[in-house]
C-alpha cells in the first residue's frame, strides 16, 4: 500500500511497516497524547524493541520517527500485527 494509506491505518490504531525495511519486528505506531502526557499533539514513533537481528548492537527502542522521501514514495507499506 502507499504511504497515505499507511498513515490512515495508523490513525485507525493499527501498526504499519515497510516490507523493504531491514530486519523483522520493526513497525510504526501513532501516539495520541492523553491527560498525563507532556506532548500536546499526536506523533508517529518507530518501535524496534522486537527487532530480529544478528547484530547485538542494533538499537531496540521506541523513538519519534520522520519519513524520508523514499519512505513517502514507496508502495510497499503494510499493516502489521
Amino acid at each position: 500500500m502507499k504511504f497515505g494509506q499507511a498513515i490512515e491505518a495508523l490513525k485507525e490504531g493499527k501498526k504499519a511497516a515497510r516490507k523493504g525495511w531491514n530486519g523483522k519486528g520493526i513497525f510504526l505506531e501513532l501516539q495520541v497524547p492523553d491527560t498525563h502526557s507532556k506532548m500536546t499533539h499526536p506523533y508517529i514513533y518507530i518501535d524496534t524493541t522486537g527487532l530480529q537481528t544478528d547484530n547485538e548492537n542494533a538499537p531496540k527502542s521506541r523513538v519519534p520517527w520522520l519519513a524520508s522521501q523514499t519512505d513517502m514514495l514507496s508502495e510497499d507499506w503494510e499493516v502489521v500485527e
